[in-house]
Parts: structure tokens; sequence; C-alpha cells
């Protein structure tokens, strides 16, 4: 599972709650940068390493020993949770998991060196492990 080796604060702030920002697409990452085929979101999602790690799984899989997978996410994000039955107070819960949000527009994974076909059918699967919806993009698409 990806996490960061170190980290400067252990804990972060929640953060704001803005709805225009959340419908607000993404800036960078938007573009196939190292593949011909990549995974772009149309929603936006708190992704966790262990579902980054399951679609990863599922890509590789399908595509077998050819081609080449780019995970364009790195989750750097700490969730705490405090532990169950546990009263109110106390201070924050210690960290639990890392995350990435993502926001509409964000290429999440991109692959080369196969057909278009297999491809699209490991990306099919890969969106089943993830809870953001997304659609296949070719680098041609993305540069225009």
């Amino acid at each position: 599972m990806l996490f960061p080796k170190k980290v400067k604060h252990r804990k972060w702030q929640v953060g704001r709650k803005n709805p225009a920002k959340l419908l607000s697409p993404d800036t960078r990452g938007v573009t196939v940068a190292f593949g011909a085929y990549g995974l772009k979101a149309t929603s936006q999602s708190r992704v966790e390493s262990k579902q980054i790690e399951a679609a990863r799984r599922v890509i590789s899989r399908t595509l077998g020993k050819t081609g080449k997978i780019w995970i364009r996410i790195f989750p750097d994000k700490p969730v705490t949770k405090k532990p169950a039955e546990v009263g109110m107070g106390k201070g924050k819960g210690d960290p639990s998991h890392f995350i990435f949000e993502v926001f509409p527009g964000r290429v999440l994974f991109e692959v080369d060196g196969v057909p278009e076909e297999l491809a699209r059918e490991a990306f099919r699967k890969a969106t089943a492990k993830l809870p953001v919806k997304a659609k296949f993009v070719t680098r041609e698409e993305t540069r225009a």
C-alpha cells in the first residue's frame, strides 16, 4: 500500500467544506503525460491507499506481463479515527489511513504498450474498485 515514508505533521486539520470547490475541476494532472491511455476522474471523492492498491492490482493482472502502469496519485493526507466505543472529547484520534482528495479531471492511472481494448477492460475493472466515477481517455483526447 502507498503511504509517505515521513510526514512533517502527523495529523492534519479537516479543512473547509465549500460546495463550489467540490464542483470545480482539477487544474493539475489533467492530461495523459506518460502512457497512451488514461483513467480520468469525472467526480469528486477521497481515495484511500487500499483502494489505489486494489485498482493497481486488477490493472496489472488484466494487462499481464505486457505494458507499463503509472499511478498518477499518491495518498499523503492522513485521516484520524478514534477507537470504537470511546466517548467524545479527550483529543483527536490517532492516524488510521492515508487518502488522496480527487477532483474531476484528474488522471488517476495511465498505461502504455497494450492494445486499446485491453486497456479499456483493465480500466473498467479498476473503476469498480474506486469510489470515483471515471472515464477512459487517450493521449490525443487530453492534448486537444
